[in-house]
Order: C-alpha cells, then sequence, then structure tokens
C-alpha cells in the first residue's frame, strides 16, 4: 500500500466522527431522492398495470337519460374502438349493526359478457366469491376495501332503497375496478360509508326504471387520436339528453387523484433531497478545507517525494468519495425502509390489484452521481489552491490573516462590551463565510422541519373551514328526485331534527369569452346557516339576489371579474342558456363552482322550485331515532353524517401526515446535528491553541467553552427567524409545484409550528454543541502549546 494511501485511511479513522455526520446527511438525501422516486414508480407501475390489464377507459361521460340506440353514432367517431354503458346510481343502505346509513353507489353489470369472460372496458377484478346471478335473489358485487372496511363477505345480506324500494341485497363476493382506484363521492376517500356495488344490468334498470337508457358512458380511444377532439363530438351527440361533460382519463376523477399523487411525490424527491445534498457540499468543502490547511507540510512532503498535484487533489477526492460512498450505501439502505412504509400507506388507500415495491437501477446510479459531484465539487473548491503550491511554498505556514477593528470597534462601542463578547464578535465578523454556512445550514434545517409539520396545519384548517364554516349542519341528505322547497317542513318532522335547509346542485357550462368550463352551480338560501359559502378572507358569504358568485379557481381560469357577464348554460332538466353577472368572487379551496341564490337558480333554470339536497341540524341526544327514521325514508338517496366523516378522515389523515411530518423531524435534527457538529469541531482546532492559553492564564473550563460556543449560539438564534421564513417559503414553493386544478391547498402555518421547529432543530444543535464541550474539556494543554500553526 503506498503511503498516500496509507493516509487516507488514517485520516479516514481520525475523523470518524465528523465523517459520520457528514454520511448521515448524504444518506438523508439519498434516502429521500431514491425512497420518494422508487414509490413513484412502484405506484406508477402498479397503476398502469392494473390500467392496462382491466382496460380503463379513455373517456367518461354522464348524462340524465340518453337511449341505448346511441351506441352506433357514438361508436362511429372517428379513432373510436369501443363504447360502454351502464346505468350507476347512489343509494341509501342500512348494515347490521351499524347506525347511520351508509352509501352505495349501484352500477350495473352486463353478465353475458362476464360469463364469456369477455369483459369489455373497466374491467373488474373478481377479488373473493363469484360473479352474481340474474335469475332469483338480487346478487352483487361489493368493492374489496369497503368490504374489508366493514367487515362483509360473501353470504351476507344488507338492505339497501334503491328508487325509493326497499330491497334486500345478497353480496356474492368482493371485487376491484380501475374506475375506483379511488373511491370517493368527490372529496376524501371513506372506506366505511361509501361503496361500490354491482348488479345485473338488467336488474338495475329495472330497480331505476333506466330500461333502453343509460346514465354512464366510457370510450376506449386509439393510440395517437386526440382525445379532446373525441371529446367534442361527444358532448354534441349527448347534449340533448342531459349531459354533465365528458372527461379524459386525466381528468376522471379516480384517475386525476392518483396522478396528482405522483406529481407530488416527484416534487418532494427533488425538492428536499436536493437541500441536503448541497448542504452536504459545503459540510465537505468546510471540513476539507480545514483539513487541507492543517495539513500544508504532509502535503509539501508528498510533493517532496514525487506525488504529482493530481495524485494529491485526487487523493483529497477520495476522502470525499469514501464519505459520499457511505451515506450512499446507508442511504439506500434507509430509502427501503421510507419507501416500503409510504407505499404501505398508500395501499391503504389505492385499488391496485398489486403494489410491490421497487427500486429502479437509474435511481441508484443517479443517487451515486449526484453524491459523487456534491463531494467532488465541494472537495476541489476546498483543495485547489494548496495543491497547486510548489514544496517550498508549502512547507511554510499560511500568511497570518489580515485582522482590522470590527464594526463594533469602528463606531466606537467597543469599550461597551466585554471581553468574551468582544472576541466571540470578532471571530463572526472575520470569518463570515463560515458563519453565513452555519446560519443558513441551521435556517434550512429549521425550513424542514417546518415543511413538513405544516400539512398537519393545513389539514386542521380544512377540517375547520369545511366541518366547521362551510358544513354548520350534521347532516347531509340528498334525495332521488327533486322536491318541493315544502320538503324542509317535512324534514323538521324527523325525530331530533332542530333546523332544516334545502339547498340544490345543478351541473353548468359556463362561458366567458373564448373560455368554456363544465362545473356545477350550488343554489343557497340567502340567510343559510347550516350550508354556506366561506371565503378565505372574509368568513361566511351570504348569497345576493341576483347575479353569480365565483369561486377564486373558476374566475382565473375564465378570466372572469366583478362586474362581467358569463353565460350559464344548464347542462340538465330544461337545458336553459341565459347571461348573468359576476357579482363576487369568493376564495375557497375546493373545486371550480359557481353559486346563487336558490331563488335566483330555480328562476334561471326555470324548471320549478325543486331541490334534491338539504342541510340538518339534529339533537345529538336523538340521533339513533333520527337514523332510524332516515333509514326508512324512501325518498332519501344518500346520506353524509358530518360526525362520521370527520372521525374517519381525521384519523386517517393525522395519522399519514404524523409519519410524513415525524420522518422529516428526524432528517431535520440530523442536518443540524451534522451541520453544528462540524462547525464546532472546526472551530476547536483552530482555536485550541488560544483557548489552551487562556486556560493556562487562569479562566475556568466553562468560561473557555463560553468563548467557542456563545459564537455557535449567535448563529444558532439569528438562523431561527430565517428559518421560520424559509420554511413558509418552501412550504408555499411545494404548495406551487403540486398545485391541482380542482385544490387550491392552503399555506396555514400555526405559531406553535414554528416553535416546535424551532426547538426541535435547537436541541439537536445544543446536543451537539455539547458534545464538543466534552472535547475543550478534555484538551491536552501540555500538547496544544507545542505547537503552533
Amino acid at each position: 500500500m503506498k503511503a498516500i494511501h496509507t493516509k487516507l485511511w488514517r485520516d479516514f479513522l481520525r475523523l470518524r466522527a465528523q465523517v459520520a455526520t457528514i454520511a448521515m446527511v448524504v444518506a438523508i438525501g439519498v434516502a429521500g431522492f431514491v425512497g420518494m422516486f422508487s414509490v413513484h414508480a412502484s405506484l406508477k407501475a402498479s397503476r398502469d398495470a392494473f390500467y392496462q390489464d382491466n382496460r380503463l377507459a379513455d373517456v367518461f361521460a354522464g348524462v340524465k337519460r340518453a337511449p341505448l340506440h346511441l351506441r352506433e353514432r357514438l361508436a362511429a367517431i372517428d379513432g373510436v374502438n369501443e363504447v360502454l354503458f351502464t346505468t350507476a346510481m347512489d343509494a341509501q343502505i342500512d348494515l347490521p349493526g351499524v347506525m347511520p346509513p351508509v352509501t352505495g353507489r349501484f352500477i350495473g353489470l352486463t353478465l353475458a359478457r362476464v360469463h364469456a369472460d369477455r369483459q369489455s372496458l373497466n374491467k373488474l377484478s373478481l377479488k373473493s366469491g363469484r360473479w352474481p346471478e340474474r335469475a332469483g335473489e338480487l346478487e352483487a358485487l361489493v368493492s374489496d376495501r369497503f368490504a374489508a372496511a366493514r367487515s362483509l363477505k360473501a353470504g351476507d345480506t344488507v338492505r339497501a332503497i334503491l328508487n325509493g324500494r326497499l330491497e334486500t341485497v345478497h353480496i356474492v363476493g368482493t371485487a376491484a375496478t380501475p374506475e375506483y382506484v379511488f373511491a370517493s363521492q368527490g372529496g376524501a376517500p371513506d372506506d366505511e360509508f361509501f361503496g361500490i356495488w354491482w348488479i345485473d344490468d338488467e336488474r338495475m334498470a329495472t330497480a331505476f326504471d333506466m330500461q333502453g337508457a343509460f346514465n354512464q358512458m366510457a370510450m376506449g380511444v386509439a393510440p395517437g387520436v386526440p382525445v379532446d377532439r373525441v371529446i367534442e363530438k361527444v358532448d354534441r351527440l349527448l347534449e340533448p339528453y342531459g349531459a354533465i361533460g365528458a372527461v379524459g382519463r386525466d381528468k376522471q376523477l379516480s384517475s386525476k387523484i392518483v396522478s396528482d399523487e405522483l406529481t407530488q411525490l416527484k416534487v418532494m424527491g427533488t425538492v428536499l433531497p436536493s437541500i441536503f445534498l448541497v448542504v452536504a457540499m459545503f459540510i465537505l468543502n468546510v471540513v476539507l478545507s480545514r483539513q487541507v490547511a492543517t495539513q500544508r507540510g504532509q502535503i509539501a512532503a508528498l510533493k517532496a517525494l514525487g506525488y504529482s498535484d493530481g495524485a494529491i487533489a485526487w487523493h483529497y477526492i477520495q476522502f470525499a468519495f469514501l464519505i459520499a460512498g457511505l451515506g450512499v450505501v446507508v442511504g439506500l439502505g434507509m430509502s427501503v425502509a421510507i419507501g416500503r412504509g409510504m407505499l404501505g400507506l398508500y395501499d391503504e388507500v389505492f385499488r391496485f390489484n398489486s403494489l410491490d415495491y421497487i427500486t429502479e437501477p437509474w435511481l441508484v446510479v443517479v443517487s451515486l452521481v449526484i453524491a459523487a459531484l456534491a463531494a467532488a465539487l465541494g472537495t476541489w473548491t476546498a483543495i485547489h489552491a494548496v495543491v497547486s503550491l510548489r514544496p517550498a511554498q508549502a512547507m511554510q505556514p499560511p500568511s497570518p490573516p489580515h485582522y482590522r477593528a470590527t464594526l463594533i470597534e469602528r463606531v466606537g462601542l467597543g469599550n461597551r462590551v466585554s471581553t468574551g463578547a468582544l472576541m466571540v464578535i470578532r471571530n463572526v465578523e472575520r470569518r463570515p463565510l463560515r458563519a453565513a454556512f452555519t446560519v443558513v445550514g441551521v435556517a434550512l434545517a429549521v425550513a424542514l422541519q417546518i415543511s413538513g409539520a405544516f400539512w398537519i396545519d393545513a389539514i386542521a384548517h380544512i377540517m375547520d373551514v369545511q366541518y366547521r364554516q362551510v358544513q354548520q349542519g350534521d347532516v347531509l341528505v340528498n334525495f332521488h328526485r327533486p322536491v318541493p322547497l315544502s320538503v324542509a317542513r317535512d324534514l323538521k318532522r324527523l325525530p331530533g331534527v332542530i333546523d332544516a335547509e334545502p339547498y340544490r346542485t345543478g351541473m353548468v357550462r359556463i362561458r366567458f369569452k373564448s373560455a368554456s368550463v363544465d362545473t356545477a352551480m350550488m343554489g343557497i338560501r340567502s340567510d343559510a346557516r347550516l350550508f354556506r359559502v366561506v371565503d378565505e378572507q372574509r368568513g361566511a358569504v351570504s348569497m345576493p339576489a341576483r347575479g353569480v358568485v365565483l369561486s377564486a379557481m373558476l374566475a382565473r381560469e375564465l378570466g372572469a371579474r366583478v362586474g362581467d357577464r358569463v353565460q350559464v348554460e344548464f347542462r340538465l332538466w330544461n337545458q336553459t342558456r341565459t347571461e348573468v353577472e359576476v357579482v363576487d368572487i369568493v376564495q375557497t379551496m375546493f373545486g371550480k363552482l359557481v353559486y346563487m341564490s336558490l331563488s335566483g337558480m330555480t328562476d334561471l333554470a326555470r324548471d320549478g322550485a325543486g331541490v334534491a339536497d338539504a342541510a340538518l341540524q339534529v339533537d345529538p341526544l336523538h340521533m339513533d331515532a333520527f337514523w332510524g327514521a332516515v333509514k326508512s325514508a324512501p325518498t332519501i338517496n344518500s346520506v353524509f353524517d358530518k360526525a362520521s366523516s370527520m372521525e374517519s378522515f381525521d384519523r386517517t389523515t393525522s395519522r399519514n401526515m404524523g409519519v410524513f411530518s415525524g420522518i422529516l423531524t428526524l432528517f431535520a435534527a440530523a442536518m443540524a446535528v451534522g451541520i453544528v457538529y462540524n462547525s464546532a469541531r472546526i472551530s476547536l482546532s483552530e482555536r485550541a491553541w488560544e483557548l489552551a492559553s487562556l486556560r493556562v492564564l487562569g479562566m475556568t473550563r466553562a468560561e473557555v467553552s463560553v468563548l467557542l460556543l456563545a459564537e455557535l449560539g449567535a448563529e444558532l438564534l439569528l438562523a431561527l427567524p430565517i428559518g421560520a421564513f424559509a420554511g413558509w417559503a418552501l412550504a408555499t414553493l411545494m404548495m406551487a409545484l403540486m398545485s391541482s386544478d380542482a385544490i387550491d391547498f392552503p399555506v396555514v402555518i400555526e405559531p406553535s409550528t414554528y416553535a416546535s421547529a424551532a426547538f426541535i432543530v435547537l436541541a439537536a444543535a445544543v446536543a451537539s454543541a455539547l458534545l464538543v464541550r466534552r472535547k475543550i474539556d478534555r484538551l491536552d494543554l501540555v500538547a496544544v502549546l507545542k505547537v503552533r500553526e
């Protein structure tokens, strides 16, 4: 082994504590990059395989009621290779032992194709049991996750109100479909209170009076054919029948949510690991700068022995590569744990046939290359000036820095500051770049902690706005068909009902200039209290007597402002078109919606005073009696129980956000340890002679420690407010990169989140500083004072 190789391993072992902290920062960056992108690749591969195997359609459309004979005209559209008609209706289900009713989406299933093993688009995967039969009892398949959440199995029976008639449904098996990978009525997934049910299509048509008709359509489009052109032709054909607008796979609710999650994974896998790798590069630069400065004599000796500049530079780069390589190895191991843990959480939300964790080889290669580049860059900037010196120059100690009076001394305040404080100020001012590195590094650790914890604040804010301000009622009910406004009086007669407010929702197309958006209009009473519109800044907004109110997201897409006139086209019922003035724009979090007073919407729609929804306030002491009455009400189609939904949402979301926040907390603490420990160790090595001299002159260990650590404390205190601002900026950046056209997530960070982030990072930094203080206490004064650099 060459002498230079022996030196390499000796340096590696001698600096093992600093090596470990730098390698840990590299490992975290690698773990975040590889772990997040592995989850992304695993989720995407499982999604694509599931979509392909089960033939997810390319175009989806909903319609009020259209005849089956449209199949030939739709199939004749250029590029369309298959058309699937189905009937889908929501219904109230009474589960044994469950007090609140749950909502089931019943979908017709063509049994002839199933038994011939020729399922068309949106193919079902049978998970357990058998396929339903047409004759005899009403048999159904149920979505596997709903069945698991409610402990349902083949052989169980439930009661359901189908089109006003109470039916007994026999469960014969469970299934999954690509159309409902994310099963939801439009919000968060809820396996306990929303499930998909498949029954024979003929029985479905009979139960819901849909013989010879359909209300859901799916299409397969040939590769290379523009989907937008197909959608335009589909809309023209379905428009006379009350279509609500065809959409491509990219906007189908379930598929879009999966795609949005994949986008978020890419953002997190890119932004957060980049911070760690940049920090690791700077730590390497600082450590190796000090290493090279203390080894000028060794470098001169190596040059005198014939080692070239390149060989010496390569020696230090190898040292950095060893650290980076150790970090990559540890990081790859951590990535598997992180990735499998995250994938387990996704497996509880998305319904794929399988969800296996995979780490693609290119991720390992890229992580090695990035870590090596960071190490090489951090090393080269530290050594290039020294290794180019001639042996005679390198033998000489470096020229002492040119010191001058500090700013505080130049303005005449030096005599008002204690000697110890003045020494700290001088040291910081004379090494501004190193101080800046420590401040920025600790600030980034605080920012990372905030960027993980703020999700919990954002979710809590969403819960507060949606469940406590918008939906102040306890229960939302939906009717199978529009009912008169007098339904409020009937609902108040139900046991425990304190108040009832009807509202209506209609599918509309909003046009302004050249822009057009298919969305929903909500008609709300001007004095609404139980279900209302809430602006993020202004609070509850009362509906004006005339004109429409646009959500901010819809207004941005249309390019409309207050005072503009937009065209409203009702897609269902009378399909009327009219122009109306925009009288307000509200900042809401969900959906591109348009709002109007209930009476104004009824006048515009010209379809009578019918409503299909109502919000109820119910006495908690009479909930059991209320649910009993609801289950026997044939006109109520589906029910939303706010308390149950809040509990389910909070339980699932809190756990998932808690895991994510916990991981980033550990990462931020580790980064703070790496930065502070290395900064303190370097300061100690540089000032050991000075500190030992002060000890000999009579200063105590505590006084000497204060001189060294006070500088670090000042940097930490400066880093905390910068980190708080950086955390807000990082959270804002992540939200902008993860933005969806249907959700406007707020950047809400509570004071307690700032405080906890500062405390966690500060505690990690103090622990690191205390480790260095032990080394100060153990200074060998004689050995240190023998040689002065």
